[in-house]
């Protein structure tokens, strides 16, 4: 149990640091462009770097806690917020049609359950 929870973890934080370089370093119109960044083109700058600098914070509660034994509580409540954060994702492809988004979204959010779960109760990390 502990492996799967420390790959769904490291496949997660490798999705977050994907999505984070590109909200926070990559310029508004140009992530409009693409066919998965076209809810960019409703919300101001600010807001997609801000969830771009969230999603590498995310990135790190999702490893750094756990790998160096300093507070390791952190992973699972990191899980928590990625859930929170694709069901706002889901929300924002749901209502512009997006499906196949909102699915993905909902694969991401499974996998951050699965080690908000496990890393709460049933895989705790060991001391």
């Amino acid at each position: 149990m502990n492996l799967a929870l420390w790959i769904a973890a490291g496949l997660l934080a490798a999705v977050a640091v994907s999505g984070g370089i590109s909200k926070t370093f990559v310029p508004k119109e140009k992530l409009a462009a693409v066919a998965s960044g076209g809810w960019t083109a409703d919300v101001s700058a600010g807001f997609v770097r801000t969830l771009g600098v969230l999603e590498l914070l995310a990135a790190v509660g999702l490893i750094l806690p756990a790998a160096l034994d300093i507070a390791p509580v952190l992973v699972p409540v990191t899980a928590v917020c990625w859930v929170l954060l694709m069901v706002g994702a889901m929300i924002t492809h749901g209502r512009r049609g997006e499906s196949a988004f909102v699915v993905l979204n909902l694969i991401y959010l499974a996998v951050a359950a699965f080690i908000a779960w496990g890393r709460f109760g049933a895989g705790p990390f060991t001391g």
